[in-house]
């Protein structure tokens, strides 16, 4: 079984929860990631993940391609 890795994402966009269902809807839908928790008040996604089949970069794209930076 390939190992995940549990990631905390700063999106300073998150405001509603419009964003958090794009935004779980969005990396949920990417294969290899398992879960997707986002904090409106802390303006956070946390994800665990399989970096084995998704990159970080393919998730800050995706974040990107619906609307929301991550910031670094």
């Amino acid at each position: 079984m390939a190992e995940t890795q549990e990631i905390v994402l700063s999106v300073p966009d998150v405001s509603c929860e419009h964003c958090v269902k794009t935004i779980n809807g969005s990396l949920g839908a990417l294969k290899g990631v398992e879960a997707v928790s986002t904090d409106i008040s802390a303006k956070t996604v946390q994800l665990r993940y399989d970096p084995s089949s998704v990159s970080l970069a393919q998730i800050e794209d995706t974040l990107d391609d619906v609307g929301y930076t991550v910031a670094k």
